[in-house]
């Protein structure tokens, strides 16, 4: 699990940038709340991804969650929150989908915004740098019900060849439009094909019986996936 100890800043409030860009999240979500119904992502994204676990589809939601409506509205609630911090919009696509005893591991690449940690009395804001590829989203769901998986870890590792231009721990995050999940942004050399390693550590929490006997050991998830930069 990441702690705070990976920031080397001293904790502060927030700056203006992350007030703009939620704003913006806020303004175009709330849009898209009012939006019925619901729409599958589209084509023509810049990245294609090949799953190498399983071919099962990612939801567009999760149960209990307050979800956009609009996968399209999201997209431009991130684009314009993107633009405030002088990021370059990333459509939203999912790199890969694969099961473990039940638990649907969903990863997705997304535009990278400015995100809040907060310590329990102060926030500090972190900013994706200039050379942001995307934001790496986790998400750990039950199969069969759709109810998110709280306090696991995720550790992600992305390979092209020989070369390794991430590899970290993601954080716990939650948001308005995903629901809980883990994220981290991630910055690539260029365009290409490559591998995304997730190690994924068993819950740490109180189980149901249902839970007893599944999800004991870290397990370990692989995904391909081509990266072609928007600009």
């Amino acid at each position: 699990m990441p702690t705070l100890n990976r920031l080397r800043r001293p904790l502060r409030r927030p700056a203006s940038i992350a007030a703009t860009a939620l704003a913006a999240l806020l303004a175009a979500g709330c849009a898209s709340a009012a939006a019925t119904g619901s729409a599958a992502m589209k084509p023509g994204m810049t990245m294609s991804a090949t799953p190498a676990a399983s071919s099962s589809s990612s939801s567009s939601s999760m149960a209990g969650m307050s979800m956009a409506a609009d996968p399209a509205a999201t997209n431009a609630a991130y684009a314009a929150a993107a633009s405030a911090g002088g990021v370059n919009p990333v459509p939203t696509q999912v790199l890969g989908v694969a099961d473990w005893q039940g638990m649907k591991i969903s990863a997705e690449a997304m535009t990278a915004v400015p995100f809040l940690i907060y310590n329990g009395t102060t926030m500090q804001e972190v900013k994706p740098p200039k050379d942001v590829s995307f934001h790496l989203m986790v998400m750990l769901t039950d199969e069969q019900t759709g109810v998110v998986i709280p306090y696991a870890s995720v550790w992600g590792t992305i390979t092209e060849g020989s070369k390794t231009p991430f590899d970290e721990s993601l954080w716990p995050m939650i948001s308005r439009y995903m629901g809980p999940h883990y994220g981290n942004n991630v910055v690539l050399p260029g365009a290409g094909t490559y591998h995304l390693s997730l190690l994924i550590s068993p819950p740490v929490s109180a189980r149901h019986i249902e839970y007893q006997d599944v999800w004991l050991t870290p397990h370990r998830v692989n995904f391909t996936f081509h990266w072609n930069p928007t600009s």
